[in-house]
């Protein structure tokens, strides 16, 4: 999916009308961000190193996974992650769909056999997202905003769905603060967007502070 589909076009256009007038919205954004993942880089330094070496002493594989998402206006970008699964997980994700437990085009289960004994605890701390910084400083995702879904999941999303892709993809979110494994698809959708109608300086700050709030929480980050 390179770019929005023609059925998008108004609702990009009403949404555009609305912020030109607060283009100080954008710019702050942005400068939030670059701030924000400088600031996280350099502070989690110790902790990234220490996870990268943990990985690559508890399986075989690569260090860091990288994975095509799709962002802002449908343009695909490569999404960092460390790695928390063994190195076949593609391979055996289309023998445990019947075990998915999130409605829609999503998949996630709780006790996912392909997660690594690090993994898990990478997972569950959400630690293994704090590699998409560089993506937040590339420009790619922002500190706040839906986070990026895959190709295969966009095709099947709705036109009401897809309008989440009207904005920049995020570490965290609505739904990431509100217990994440127990909301539904649907709700999840809803709520993206939800915050591309409301979204603010302010909102984004407090997603932000509630995000650190719940970040040793037990519902992994996608």
């Amino acid at each position: 999916m390179e770019e929005l589909g023609t059925n998008l076009k108004p609702i990009e256009e009403e949404l555009n009308s609305k912020y030109e007038k607060n283009i100080s919205y954008y710019i702050v954004k942005r400068i939030l961000d670059v701030i924000g993942a400088l600031c996280g880089i350099l502070l989690l330094l110790p902790v990234m190193i220490v996870v990268a070496i943990m990985i690559k002493l508890d399986s075989k594989g690569t260090i860091f996974f990288t994975q095509e998402r799709v962002g802002k206006d449908g343009i695909g970008f490569m999404m960092y992650k460390f790695r928390s699964m063994c190195t076949d997980a593609e391979y055996l994700l289309d023998k445990l769909q019947d075990k998915n437990e999130m409605t829609g085009p999503m998949f996630k289960i709780k006790e996912d056999p392909r997660v690594t004994k690090v993994g898990r605890f990478i997972r569950n701390t959400s630690i293994d997202e704090l590699p998409q910084l560089f993506n937040i400083l590339k420009g790619e995702m922002s500190l706040v905003g839906p986070r990026p879904s895959l190709p295969k999941e966009v095709e099947k999303f709705s036109t009401f769905q897809n309008q989440r892709l009207l904005a920049k993809p995020g570490l965290t979110c609505y739904w990431q603060v509100s217990g994440r494994s127990n909301v539904s698809f649907n709700e999840w959708m809803e709520m993206d967007v939800k915050y591309l109608e409301e979204r603010n300086t302010w909102i984004d700050i407090s997603l932000i502070f509630k995000t650190v709030g719940v970040l040793f929480g037990d519902d992994g980050a996608r």
